[in-house]
């Protein structure tokens, strides 16, 4: 499994993933991948191997607005670049 960090993603875009994640309740990161599998021409039914299974697909989208954002501040200090690790 390959890992890509990503930026530049407009307000359209993220629009698109998370409505597509959304739609078919799948996670971002799911989405995400879709949308570049077909942008690459490349079939998005594939299942990834790396999948260890959907027995918590349930619980995508349930969160309310508030837990979201309690979530957000909670882990709000992990955005933080340590550049020194970088060097």
């Amino acid at each position: 499994m390959e890992q890509l960090t990503v930026w530049g993603f407009g307000d359209e875009l993220v629009a698109a993933v998370r409505q597509l994640a959304a739609r078919e309740k799948i996670s971002l990161n799911r989405a995400a991948l879709k949308l570049l599998r077909r942008g690459a021409g490349l079939s998005d039914d594939v299942e990834q191997s790396w999948t260890v299974g959907t027995s918590l697909d349930d619980l995508i989208g349930s969160w309310t607005v508030q837990e979201a954002n309690e979530f957000e501040s909670a882990i709000a200090a992990l955005e933080t670049i340590d550049e020194d690790a970088w060097a």
